[in-house]
């Protein structure tokens, strides 16, 4: 599959959606972004809202405050996210983790370094490649590409990646990666406009309209097309002027 179709199929959403403004969040700050990627494993993002709301009702809304809150009281407010025994323990560890390498972790490195620090994060408990990558993309601006469900299904029905599904994360991160500027922006825009593309058309059960008309069908993005408009440009461009 050739990179130019991965970068036209990007330009064509970017170009029907417009920026996402992702990571979505209701309270602020890089915490609830860290919070949110470990709850929404294993669970649907309106019962990570419920369960974020039940933090920030109860005045849990900091890591700090997360590790003052014992984890029975912790557990019955993260309920709603499922696993809520599980979960608790982890965020607590993440809690004391970001407390620790937030600031750090925040600041531009070389890529050997961004990788340290991945395996840093995947180090901790329940905290695997698809959490360390969103909370490094999108709580700490770092330029990493991340695959979920998402990605595995519109790749393998779209850009001729056969066995996208099945494919290590890391290679299929890697093709990605390879075939995009390195852009962090760009990064986040993708990501949250494959999980809309695919809530909208490309669903687990078949492909609707939108498929036929943005990603090509069955058939996937012929290879150099491109739109008339600069999408990685616009997609800079509306991150900088963001409120």
């Amino acid at each position: 599959m050739s990179a130019t179709s991965i970068l036209t199929l990007y330009e064509r959403l970017y170009a029907h959606y417009g920026p996402q403004h992702w990571w979505p969040r209701r309270y602020g700050g890089n915490w609830e972004i860290v919070a949110g990627a470990l709850l929404t494993q294993n669970c649907a993002w309106r019962n990570v809202e419920r369960a974020l709301a039940n933090l920030y009702a109860a005045g849990v809304d900091s890591a700090d405050a997360v590790l003052s809150t014992p984890l029975p009281a912790l557990q019955e407010l993260i309920r709603p996210a499922g696993f809520f025994r599980q979960k608790s323990a982890y965020l607590h560890s993440l809690a004391a983790f970001y407390l620790k390498h937030g600031e750090e972790y925040a600041t531009a490195c070389s890529a050997a370094e961004l990788q340290r620090r991945r395996r840093e994060l995947l180090a901790l408990r329940g905290v695997g490649r698809e959490t360390a990558d969103s909370i490094l993309l999108y709580a700490f601006t770092q330029p990493i590409f991340v695959i979920d469900a998402y990605t595995r299904r519109v790749s393998e029905r779209h850009l001729g990646i056969a066995d996208a599904v099945s494919r290590r994360y890391d290679d299929l991160q890697a093709q990605f990666m390879a075939a995009l500027p390195k852009d962090t922006q760009l990064y986040n825009e993708y990501h949250a406009l494959l999980v809309q593309f695919c809530k909208d058309s490309c669903l687990k059960k078949g492909c609707g309209a939108l498929c036929a008309t943005l990603a090509g069908g069955e058939g996937g993005v012929e290879a150099g097309e491109t739109d008339s408009v600069n999408c990685c440009a616009a997609a800079r461009h509306a991150a900088k002027n963001r409120c």
